[in-house]
């Protein structure tokens, strides 16, 4: 029998989400989470960084080289700050997507009950 896989935070989920196409820097990662959530999901710096590290520890994403930034940081000029860029792994991707079936499966239950597709319950 298959361990029983917990469902995945929003934060986490929209973390991968995120991390789905490309890597990303920790900042960026959250300013897409809000793109992408319409504003609603907002994930801070303490959120976002401790759910890089478990998820560094689960083997769902990977630190990667990243380009030194030029330009002014605090008034002076920067000389090549390396942000820290996250990449999805391949263990990162399927956690990803045995989530979206999990939610798939779900809206596929609860349609059998309210009898239309549950997308129809969404305010335009």
């Amino acid at each position: 029998m298959e361990p029983k896989k917990e469902p995945l935070t929003e934060s986490y989920f929209y973390i991968l989400l995120c991390l789905y196409r490309h890597a990303n820097h920790g900042y960026g990662i959250m300013q897409e989470a809000g793109e992408l959530s319409g504003g609603r999901v907002r994930i801070g710096s303490g959120t976002m960084y401790g759910a890089v590290s478990n998820m560094m520890k689960k083997g769902w994403i990977a630190e990667c080289d990243a380009e030194p930034e030029y330009g002014t940081a605090g008034g002076s000029r920067n000389t090549g700050v390396r942000k820290k860029l996250y990449v999805l792994t391949d263990t990162g991707r399927q956690a990803l997507e045995a989530e979206l079936v999990r939610l798939i499966e779900m809206l596929k239950s609860a349609e059998k009950i309210i009898g239309r597709p549950p997308e129809l319950l969404l305010k335009k």
